[in-house]
């Protein structure tokens, strides 16, 4: 039975799409093929038109005062209702305000002479009123036939109906697209979250919480440019295709480069480049751009995503760390116009100064465990036995302690907290601490239990960032995938010399979840990674 209803739905369905086509054939041999019309002015958005009318309101309507109806029958109460409206009408449509508008149609309801329809563009919906004898016929009755999905391009004026809504009147209509496709039904909108990835278009459509979210992500990266253009920052662009794929570890995609005959890697970082570009004297520089990881799929992670990593010369990490919290202070505010925001019903403030934690105190703290107690690399093993946490032959004490920190401490740290002065073993790129080179001068921003950004005072010394390369290509070799491996043009920039330096990344999407409450960092990339559905 299920199948015989699927079929018939399919049926349907494959009518309904041949009557669209036939629609569109019936206007183009008519001569009225809206696929040839190229452009169409606009004069205004929908949000504009309920501004503009509502001040020239106030304004031609100034000292008028509603009529009461107190006392008076349900019958005389109405007409001096319509006696006022119609008083109203007639003063604003001596005086009209004259739009033209464009967006798609998204609801239609035809009364016989007149009829109404709901015009949908990036600011919102607004109902236009259809006349026949305003129009005129053969209009009218192309717009009788159209189908929701289609796209339109409306002039006329604007009114106040009795219910008090604002719309068009239409005096004149332009179909400028035949949409041959069904949108889903209005009312539940597109709520399949697969197709909703897959055909962003649809889902940007229908749903209006989808549309804001990429506004506003465009709003947040906007407003961390302008922030960043106050502090004196450039905006620089380096190479996606590298030879050597370093600067954090992750496993990078491969390609080959036919012209040249040699590999290449997608980049999984932009750091060794804009380093580069310090030792060259660009004092502050930034970029904001995509990297590709290959790694697995989860709700915050994706093969591509966008990351921005700045360097700033003569500070280190604690000038990062105010420049981060001033910042995200300052992006919350411009977009959301508040620094207390809301994840999945949990607030955090961002207008209160953000908390400090070095990382040994905060897996004292929550795991009971003092790794400054600890002096050997048995006893930190011996500890991680008895705690619990997996580890691997080749992890060192310090990588045992960020095991360590991920398993008992990452989802305590809801509020804005900046973890500090990470072991060196996990920190191939980072200043040691002056007082402890077994710890760097490195931080990294947690909110709602996630990893928001990473710092350093950048390693500057060419000869100590050898001796790690070296370490790292050991690691490598045992079989570690996410490995850097020695940059020798790297290395000779850092014999040039690298004035002192802090460095951070920020994962962009994830910053963009926050403050949009978005569940999935899928919920803010346009077009996520997605398998082929022929696999």
């Amino acid at each position: 039975m299920a199948d015989n209803n699927n079929q018939n739905k399919q049926q349907d369905l494959n009518q309904l799409l041949k009557v669209r086509r036939e629609k569109l054939q019936t206007l183009q041999e008519a001569g009225k093929d809206p696929f040839e019309i190229t452009k169409y002015d606009q004069t205004h958005h929908t949000d504009e038109i309920r501004d503009l009318y509502d001040a020239h309101e106030a304004k031609l309507l100034a000292g008028r005062v509603a009529p009461s109806v107190e006392g008076l029958s349900e019958e005389e109460a109405r007409d001096v209702i319509n006696k006022d409206y119609n008083e109203r009408r007639e003063i604003m449509d001596a005086d009209p305000i004259r739009v033209s508008i464009a967006g798609r149609m998204m609801f239609k309801r035809v009364m016989g002479k007149a009829s109404f329809c709901n015009i949908q563009d990036i600011k919102g919906k607004v109902q236009v009123y259809v006349a026949r004898d305003v129009v005129g016929e053969d209009v009218y009755a192309d717009f009788k036939k159209s189908d929701i999905g289609d796209i339109y391009g409306i002039k006329g004026y604007i009114f106040r109906t009795k219910t008090g809504e604002i719309s068009i009147h239409a005096e004149e209509m332009t179909l400028l697209t035949k949409s041959l496709q069904i949108l889903p039904e209005k009312f539940h909108g597109l709520t399949d979250t697969d197709t909703r990835y897959r055909q962003r278009y649809v889902d940007l459509i229908m749903n209006e919480e989808s549309k804001k979210t990429f506004i506003n992500r465009s709003k947040i990266i906007a407003a961390i440019r302008k922030y960043l253009a106050g502090e004196n920052f450039l905006e620089v662009e380096t190479p996606m295709l590298v030879s050597n794929a370093g600067g954090a570890a992750a496993r990078p995609f491969e390609t080959h480069f036919n012209a040249l005959g040699e590999d290449f890697k997608l980049r999984i970082s932009l750091e060794l480049y804009l380093k580069r570009l310090i030792v060259g004297g660009l004092e502050r520089v930034y970029e904001i751009g995509r990297v590709f990881r290959n790694e697995g799929l989860d709700t915050r992670h994706n093969p591509e995503f966008t990351l921005m990593e700045l360097y700033q010369a003569y500070t280190d990490y604690n000038g990062m760390m105010d420049l981060t919290e001033n910042m995200f202070r300052y992006v919350a505010q411009e977009v959301l116009g508040t620094t207390t925001i809301t994840y999945n019903g949990i607030e955090m403030d961002l207008g209160k100064p953000f908390a400090r934690i070095t990382m040994t105190e905060a897996v004292k703290q929550y795991a009971g465990v003092d790794f400054d107690a600890i002096e050997t690399l048995e006893e930190a093993r011996a500890i991680a036995k008895e705690k619990h946490v997996e580890f691997e032959d080749r992890h060192k004490k310090g990588d045992i302690l960020n095991l360590f920190f991920e398993e008992f401490v990452e989802e305590h740290l809801i509020q804005p907290t900046f973890v500090m002065d990470h072991p060196i073993e996990i920190s191939p790129l980072t200043k040691k601490k002056p007082d402890d080179p077994n710890k760097v001068e490195r931080f990294e921003l947690f909110m709602n239990g996630w990893e928001m950004c990473n710092a350093y005072s950048e390693l500057n010394d060419p000869i100590d960032q050898r001796e790690r390369f070296k370490a790292q290509e050991e690691q490598l070799a045992q079989g570690d995938e996410e490995a850097n491996t020695t940059d020798e043009d790297f290395l000779n920039a850092l014999e040039i010399g690298m004035p002192p330096t802090g460095g951070i990344g920020y994962g962009i999407d994830r910053l963009v979840m926050l403050l949009t409450d978005s569940p999935a960092i899928r919920d803010v990339l346009l077009f996520p990674t997605m398998k082929s559905l022929d696999k």
